[in-house]
């Protein structure tokens, strides 16, 4: 469930980044017919360009599967944008199980025995096959929710562009500002340097904006559903304002804790729970997030533009149902990212042509999903501008997109962030 934040800044989230503690035992490359990789034919009418073979290191299984194993879906879902490009894409599913040996194992079974020409990245410890993959000269692209080498490696591409470290922009203090928040509480995942860094960065954005932040806390355990000492500390700071670059269920909890606790809130922030999301994340979810809002760095499919209509129609042929998930978006982007650097490849891609080719890339549009005329260059290392998010609050049954945030978007300012400890 990423807790990075996705446009200039990623997503609120990422699924945080490094899940080391949880180790668990074998890779599963089976499971369901998705699981098994797959791939669209050229469409009628259109000649076929290529067929390549690329790899999908994803967590399918583990304790960060409940936020990205939907990914699955979003790939499979990008082949029909392909098939009407004219490529076969052609894919390996290998799941890391959430362990770190098994990353890097994966990753060299899809070079020295699946013989990809690149590698699609969704998951939470991708970390541990970087330096691997780097070492091959083998494109890796998708979502950087796991650490830095997205932004130091060069053969790894981010859909999104870089995203915040120790830079703070005035995007998430105006949200907070525009629902009237005065005392604001911001929390991460102690083993996450991106949850970590997207819950200081929310602080210092806080404190520019005029908000004091009563509360900062980025060593929660990763995923705990332990809350009773933090949702006291805030209840006695009087906080009114709730920031988590946290998972889905860590933020749900804490919300209902902080409401049994009789802390009435302004307004709620949350990097991940979205869509499908909210769904998956247990019975009571869709209570406790009423009146929360949510912030993503693509479209909501509940603005119905040509971008998010074409997104739903290619996850109804992937057979898809239901609100998407914030890890299909992922996964269909990347997909997309693919094919325009297939373009521009040759019509034998190699590994190095498709390497060069992802190089000459700076006006990445995310199949139109990150709004009209907005870009990122994918090989741009350090952010330079704002953030832009899309914000969206969950009332009754539905997602409802905020007016003035679709998107809203501050400035990169001078100030670094004060990290909490």
């Amino acid at each position: 469930m990423g807790l990075y934040r996705t446009g200039s800044r990623k997503r609120l989230g990422l699924m945080a980044a490094c899940v080391v503690a949880t180790l668990i035992g074998a890779a599963a490359c089976g499971g369901s017919s998705a699981a098994k990789g797959g791939g669209g034919s050229a469409s009628a009418g259109s000649a076929p360009k290529a067929t390549v073979t690329v790899g999908v290191l994803a967590d399918v299984t583990g304790a960060a599967a409940s936020g990205n194993k939907s990914s699955l879906d979003g790939f499979k879902a990008g082949t029909f944008y392909a098939s009407r490009e004219g490529y076969t894409i052609k894919y390996i599913v290998a799941d890391t199980a959430t362990n770190p040996a098994t990353v890097l194992s994966m990753a060299q079974k899809l070079v020295t025995q699946d013989h990809v020409t690149a590698v699609l990245a969704h998951s939470a410890l991708f970390f541990a096959a970087a330096q691997y993959l780097t070492a091959h000269n083998v494109p890796v692209i998708g979502f950087a929710e796991d650490g830095r080498e997205w932004f130091t490696s060069p053969n790894m591409f981010s859909i999104t562009g870089p995203s915040l470290d120790d830079e703070v922009t005035t995007t998430i203090g105006q949200i907070f500002k525009k629902v009237g928040v005065t005392n604001l509480a911001a929390l991460a995942y102690s083993v996450a340097p991106g949850s970590q860094a997207a819950a200081n960065e929310a602080a210092a954005s806080g404190r520019l904006a005029g908000i004091k932040v009563g509360y900062q806390n980025v060593q929660l355990p990763f995923g705990t559903t332990d809350v009773g000492p933090p949702v006291l500390a805030m209840k006695n700071a009087g906080i009114d304002g709730f920031f988590g670059a946290v998972d889905a269920n860590t933020s749900f909890v804490m919300l209902k804790s902080l409401k049994d606790q009789g802390v009435a809130l302004k307004g709620a922030l949350l990097a991940t729970g979205y869509g499908g999301d909210l769904a998956q994340a247990g019975p009571g979810a869709s209570q406790i997030a009423q009146g929360a809002y949510f912030s993503l760095g693509f479209e909501p499919v509940e603005m119905q533009t040509a971008a998010t209509k074409q997104f739903e129609s290619d996850l109804k042929s992937a057979g898809v149902t239901g609100e998407p998930t914030f890890a299909q978006y992922d996964g269909y982007i990347t997909m997309g990212l693919l094919v325009r650097a297939l373009k521009a490849a040759g019509a034998n891609p190699t590994s190095a042509s498709l390497l060069t080719a992802l190089r000459g890339i700076h006006d990445w549009d995310g199949l139109g999903l990150f709004g009209p005329g907005k870009t990122y260059d994918i090989n741009q290392k350090k952010i330079t501008t704002g953030e832009c998010l899309f914000v969206v609050k969950y009332e009754g049954s539905a997602f409802k997109p905020v007016q003035g945030a679709l998107p809203l978007c501050g400035t990169l300012t001078d100030q670094k962030i004060q990290r909490a400890s």
